[in-house]
């Protein structure tokens, strides 16, 4: 039961990446891009995506275990590392620069196009590199 749940979560967020046209590279671009162009309206995405997770939180957040688990997996961590800053800049530049972050570019990946899919190669040869250096 818990795999057919992750697999709905997950194809109800790729519904809602590509219905908000997070998998637009240029959509993504023109709201990170503050000019006379400046598109608004993923804030609009981030603010429900904001709203459903407070609410889920709220909602569950107080419970001994998830609805389909056995426990909880929360991070343990609570300080700033050099791994944390590093990958950090990494993602952001990378969105930046590119217009994609790794959710709406495995949404995209159906499109075939050429940009979406050496991002994606990109991102996997990155996950190699970073754990063969182990910053």
């Amino acid at each position: 039961m818990p795999i057919i749940i992750a697999f709905v979560a997950g194809l109800l967020m790729s519904a809602g990446i590509a219905y908000s046209q997070m998998i637009d590279p240029n959509k993504v671009l023109g709201f990170l891009t503050l000019n006379a162009n400046w598109d608004p309206s993923l804030v609009l995405v981030m603010a429900a995506a904001l709203a459903v997770y407070s609410t889920g939180y709220w909602l569950f957040g107080k419970k001994d275990k998830p609805l389909f688990a056995a426990q909880f997996s929360l991070p343990g961590k609570k300080d700033l590392d050099k791994p944390l800053v590093i990958g950090s800049l990494i993602f952001g530049a990378g969105w930046g620069l590119v217009g994609y972050c790794p959710g709406p570019a495995l949404a995209a990946i159906s499109s075939g196009s050429s940009g979406t899919l050496a991002f994606i190669a990109a991102m996997v040869a990155g996950w190699f590199i970073s754990r063969k250096l182990a910053i």
